[in-house]
């Protein structure tokens, strides 16, 4: 389908932002749109230094028969400073309280547009490490994970409490609880990761870090590497954290049951070095 130049550069960003961390070849636009290669390359010219502009990512080629070009996604400073702020902000509310403590956040781990957003967060930090799968704990932290795997483009894996006949064999570690010291199963699919594969591990929230800890020991069971760890909440005044170096997007500061007050601040987000 022929196309005027401005109907070609809306077309090519939707495509191109809709199957982030993709290869595309440049004969799959030159052959869309009936266009030269050299038109093409020009119109990704276009697209690139806009979508860095606006720091929504930018596009990376790559040479070669088998080349093309990858948008690479990225979240501004502002745009993540503000988003930050709004998940804080929905934290906060006395509402989330729960007997124990503990806080409810299904209603935001329900929410695409929030999900999606954390998910593209997160694979910011992460685009230029190799990583090859996306790990999580059931059952918060699955959406989380896939939204991550969705902008990085690699598969997911989740790590349950217990076997199930559809996964086949498995393996399973023992690990001690962070918080409650139990000590807790984790189990894997023996298919489900190749030796060297370079994990990143996501999941809702940290306490201690026990959970993560156990991903970490099953990981060396498979004899794969850990790429990074991040999480959405992290739990300031954990004793004894098990993890040390991940990210987390929001930190939660203070609980107090009485008087029904929630204290959330930003997580160490901006403080990670920036992947530019």
């Amino acid at each position: 389908m022929k196309l005027r130049r401005s109907e070609r550069l809306v077309d090519m960003t939707t495509y191109l932002m809709a199957h982030p961390s993709t290869l595309i070849p440049l004969s799959y636009f030159s052959e869309q749109y009936q266009s030269a290669k050299s038109s093409i390359s020009e119109d990704l010219g276009i697209i690139k230094e806009t979508l860095e502009l606006k720091g929504k990512g930018t596009i990376l080629t790559v040479p070669g028969a088998a080349g093309g070009v990858k948008y690479i996604p990225n979240v501004g400073v502002e745009e993540a400073a503000q988003f930050i702020n709004e998940l804080c902000e929905m934290m906060e509310t006395p509402e989330r309280l729960l007997p124990g403590g503990y806080l409810y956040m299904t209603d935001i781990l329900g929410q695409p547009r929030l999900v999606d957003n954390v998910g593209r967060l997160i694979a910011s930090r992460y685009r230029n490490h190799p990583i090859d799968i996306v790990m999580t704990v059931a059952t918060k932290g699955i959406p989380i994970a896939y939204a991550v795997a969705r902008y990085l483009n690699v598969p997911v894996v989740i790590v349950r409490r217990d076997s199930l006949v559809t996964e086949g064999s498995t393996i399973s570690i023992n690990y001690v609880s962070g918080s409650t010291k139990r000590i807790q199963t984790m189990v894997l699919s023996k298919r489900s990761l190749p030796k060297e594969a370079n994990v990143l591990i996501v999941d809702d929230f940290m306490k201690a870090g026990g959970t993560v800890n156990g991903m970490v020991n099953l990981l060396e069971e498979f004899e794969a590497k850990v790429a990074g760890i991040a999480v959405l909440v992290e739990a300031e005044q954990a004793e004894e954290r098990l993890v040390e170096d991940y990210l987390s997007l929001m930190k939660l500061s203070d609980v107090n049951v009485r008087e029904k007050m929630i204290k959330v601040d930003k997580g160490n987000f901006f403080a990670a070095p920036s992947e530019s």
